[in-house]
């Protein structure tokens, strides 16, 4: 299997890398050439638009900012795909928007399987992120060998739009919980406790969250370095809203956390980190929440 990798950004170019590092020949494409330089070094191989990089693989996966980007990379890989060709769509894009996308490679002779991703770009430089796959069970047992050259936890959710129905879910929780998180420390700061004794207090208590083991420390850090963006956060937010209209479900929290991002993009910008949400309530009371100890990134 030669595959080819379309997107190089914070976490594609990580996931790019696993697969290299597992001996799959790998073939890359990314708007900005720079960010194919180290994995050109570890042996990858350049191409110069993701219509030629589809001519030379046997599979094509795409990691991009929006279904937009998304449409418009597939345009183009349907363009010069040869019958047979596999599509990976590790994007987050709505359900709705990945089965219409696979109707149009369908048309080309091309297989769609959606991989959406998620646990942080820490775990994808790791190779131990977590994967979930919708499509067809004989093409994912096709590529699990790759799958597993990327990421540690693997799910198949079943037909193609399930994985994209869980991973809005997942984010959707994670973007609750960074707030309520900021919350929880504004308490504790407020009350006189040590930041840093608080954080592993509620680490090893019923209120601890993956996000608060995570993201918490960059809060305190005071980085906000999360590799992932209001905006991002914001699409995502609008998924899990569709969602909530499509199976009739109230999604209160889910709605007051998109208002206080919107907030959050108004104040800091778009491209300010998601993590950077809990500013709004630092700013909001005069107080910041900085202890010693934490890293600027994670690891």
């Amino acid at each position: 299997m030669r595959y080819g990798f379309v997107g190089l950004g914070n976490l594609g170019g990580h996931l790019a890398a696993s697969l290299r590092r597992s001996g799959f020949e790998v073939v890359v494409h990314d708007r900005d050439p720079t960010t194919a330089e180290r994995l050109i070094q570890a042996g990858a191989t350049w191409s110069d638009s993701a219509g030629a990089l589809s001519r030379q693989c046997d599979a094509v996966l795409t990691c991009l900012p929006s279904p937009q980007v998304s449409q418009a990379v597939l345009g183009q890989i349907l363009e010069t795909a040869r019958p047979g060709l596999t599509w990976i769509e590790m994007s987050t894009v709505g359900s709705e928007e990945i089965l219409r996308l696979a109707s149009h490679a369908a048309a080309k002779g091309v297989a769609t399987m959606e991989l959406p991703v998620t646990g942080g770009v820490h775990l994808a430089a790791q190779g131990k992120i977590t994967m979930l796959a919708g499509g067809e069970k004989d093409l994912f047992n096709q590529h699990l060998p790759a799958l597993q050259a990327m990421g540690e936890k693997i799910f198949y959710m079943g037909p193609l739009g399930n994985a994209a129905i869980i991973k809005v879910i997942t984010n959707m929780l994670a973007f609750i919980h960074l707030v309520a998180d900021g919350e929880a420390l504004m308490l504790a700061k407020r009350g006189g406790l040590d930041l840093a004794q608080a954080w592993q207090a509620i680490k090893a208590s019923s209120g601890n969250s993956f996000v608060h083991e995570t993201e918490g420390q960059l809060i305190l850090n005071g980085s906000y370095d999360i590799g992932f963006t209001m905006d991002l956060a914001l699409k995502d937010l609008g998924f899990a809203m569709n969602l909530g209209r499509t199976f009739d479900v109230p999604l209160e929290l889910a709605n007051l956390t998109n208002e206080i991002f919107i907030k959050g993009k108004e104040a800091y910008g778009a491209a300010a980190p998601s993590t950077q949400i809990v500013k709004l309530l630092e700013d909001a009371v005069g107080e910041d929440l900085r202890a010693e100890g934490f890293p600027p990134r994670l690891g």
